[in-house]
Parts: C-alpha cells; structure tokens; sequence
C-alpha cells in the first residue's frame, strides 16, 4: 500500500544554529535544524533530502517548481543516491511545491547564511564585517487583489551572502522590521551597519548602539532638516579624502569622498562624521557629457577608527546587495515574472535562489550565469559546490 501523502501544518520555531562541523559537512547537515511542517505520517522524503536537491537546481539555473522537478528526475541513479533519494522514488512536483510553500523563509536563510559564513571565514582575511540592509520587491507575487510581497535582507559586504531576510507585509514598512531582521545575526558586535536613506532613524542608531554595532546611513530629502545641515557644511574648502575612477557597462564614473567631524550642528544622535560622496559620469559614447550626483551620509565611526578610503569603500560597497544579489536574481533568475504566490512560496523560491548565488561567491564565482551553465552540464558538480561527496 502507498504511503499517505505528507499534509502541511504550521510550524514556529527559534532559528537553528549552524556549527562548525556542520558547516564543514555540507548543506545538508546544515538543514537539519530546519524544521519540518508536515506530519510525520506519510512522509517519504526528508526534509533535508528534498531542500537540497532545490538548491542544487537552482545552482544549475533552474527557476520554478517544476523546473527542481524535473532536474531531480532526470538527474543519473547516482546522483540521484548521492542526495539520499531512492532512484525509484523521486519527489514528485506536488510533493515539493507543498513543502516548499509551507517552509519558513526566515528560518531557511538563517540555517543557510551559517553555513555560507562559515565557508566564507575560511577563506576570507580577517577583517571588520559590513552589512548592507535593502529591501526587494518580489513584483511577480502580485495579483489584482493582493499587493505584491516585499522582502527586506541583510547582505555580507565581502562575500555576497544573505544573512537574514524578513518579510515586510502590507500592513507596515521596512523601518518597523529593521530590528526584527538584525535580531535573526547572532553577534553585530563592531560591525558596520549601512542603509539607505529610509532608515536613517534615530530608534535605529539605539538599537545598533545596544547591540554594539557602528553605521553608515545615507541622508536624502526624507529627512529634510538634516539634509539641509548636512549639504550647507563648508565642503569647498574641504580636500578629497577619497578618489576613484572606474570604466565599463559602456561609462566612466569618477567618485570622490570628502570627510568632515561633526561633533556639533548636525541634530542626529552619535553622529560623529559627514560624508559627502560625490559621482560624476559619462557615456563612453558621449565623451562631453557629464552627470553629477551628490549623496549625502552620516556615521558613528570616528577618525581613529577607520580610515577615509574604508568609509568611502562600505559606502560604495552597500549597493553589493542591489549588484550581486538582486540585480542577479532579477535579470539571471527572471525572478520578477516568476508567478509564484501561494504560501511563503515566492519568499522561499528568493532563500533558494539567495543560497545558490552565495554558494557561488563564496566559490569565488564572479558570473552567476555563466555557473549555472557550467553546473547544469554535470548533475555532480551543484553536489560538489554544496560539501555532498
């Protein structure tokens, strides 16, 4: 007789914590604290097992449930062993679009994010960790009756690794689930913390203050006051601290990154330097003409505690989350036309593709697309990246 299909149930639970050993042994150990919503009875296929195997399609540029579906089932029998699923008795689409739809995406991520950051920490130097917090739209969830979900994330700097996720539902706003997001990081102690201009907030500063993180934030005309403090301070008469030039995507842009302590006149708490970062542009094709752009930002970190050239780096390294995670999710995963929307679905189908482009970073992969094709030409290779021997 069959076994009973696997029923879905709510489940709440504390973020697993992600160790060493498990972080050495590969994703699937990872996931083990990940809990299960369906009932025991009927269950075929593990939790673990099947997350996995999603992960490895989308590694290989997979996009939907059906798309993981077929990639497990056309996948060779060893490959197929290898992941710990019996070659006659493959996961069937329903059965990984119920799962999936039912699964926690803030609970995923976590366990994900440990197991990314641990891989990162051996190969990266050791350095004083930045985070960019942003938020994204999932555009394709939208329905006529329902506004579409929006996502807000926290994002390694340096290896381009998704460490937290939150949902921002249509009855608040990303300000009220900063906090809820930075709680899901175990330690913020001497990290530095950007964000853009909408969390520029005072009950922010507090937070990061007891929690003993620093921040860069940018200030624009959402808080009129501060801005105008901030843009009437005497900048003419202050030097470059910082100067860079890059070319390419068919453009110049020359950056500069003046400095100034404000100890007094800027009413915004800790407050103890300004930053004005100035970017000039040109169309390599239109050689004469030029775009200005002037931002505006703020910081706690002193001048003893960082040097011009590494203020000027975490500010342009905040948009890392727009550049090398939802840029590729958009334009490599085609996710804003993905129609996902029932259940957590459509956040848990962002965690995947999240935790296939950071086990790709952290890989040292710099072209997302061109991996996918490399990693759909041999079913072992997503298995190899994910720690599955």
């Amino acid at each position: 007789m069959p076994a009973l299909p696997s029923s879905l149930i709510s489940s709440v639970s504390d973020a697993p914590a992600v160790t060493v050993h498990e972080a050495a042994a590969g994703l699937p150990a990872a996931l083990t604290g990940l809990p299960d919503p369906r009932a025991r009875r009927g269950v075929r296929h593990r939790l673990t097992v099947v997350v996995t195997a999603a992960v490895c399609a989308v590694v290989a540029g997979y996009r939907s449930y059906t798309a993981i579906a077929e990639w497990i089932a056309d996948v060779p029998a060893a490959t197929i062993v290898a992941l710990g699923i019996a070659p006659d008795r493959r996961p069937s689409e329903a059965m990984i679009r119920r799962l999936l739809q039912a699964l926690d995406p803030d609970l995923l991520t976590a366990a994900v994010s440990g197991w990314l950051s641990t891989r990162a920490m051996a190969t990266s130097p050791a350095q004083r960790r930045a985070i960019a917090v942003d938020g994204k739209t999932l555009r394709g969830s939208r329905t006529c009756d329902v506004a579409a979900q929006h996502v807000l994330a926290a994002c390694d700097q340096v290896t381009g690794v998704v460490l937290a996720s939150t949902d921002v539902d249509g009855k608040t706003n990303e300000i009220t689930r900063f906090a809820p997001l930075l709680d899901q990081i175990s330690d913020l102690r001497d990290t530095v913390i950007t964000a853009d201009a909408f969390h520029c907030q005072r009950e922010h500063v507090a937070y990061l203050a007891e929690h003993g993180a620093h921040w860069i934030l940018t200030v624009k005309a959402n808080q009129p006051s501060l801005h105008a403090q901030l843009a009437g301070l005497p900048w003419r008469a202050v030097p470059d601290a910082a100067r860079d030039i890059d070319r390419g995507h068919g453009r110049r842009e020359i950056r500069t990154c003046k400095i100034l302590t404000v100890s007094t006149g800027i009413d915004f708490p800790q407050a103890a330097q300004a930053l004005q970062i100035r970017r000039r542009r040109r169309r390599l094709d239109q050689p004469k003409r030029f775009t200005t752009e002037t931002v505006y930002a703020i910081t706690d970190l002193r001048v003893h505690q960082a040097r011009p050239a590494q203020l000027a780096s975490w500010v342009r390294g905040h948009w890392s989350i727009e550049n090398k995670v939802h840029w590729v999710r958009d334009v490599t995963y085609d996710e804003d036309r993905s129609q996902i929307r029932t259940g957590t679905g459509a956040q848990v189908m962002a965690a995947l593709r999240n935790a296939a482009i950071g086990a790709l970073r952290t890989a040292g992969v710099t072209n997302i697309a061109a991996a996918n094709r490399h990693h759909a030409r041999d079913s072992t290779r997503p298995l190899a990246l994910l720690g599955i021997t």
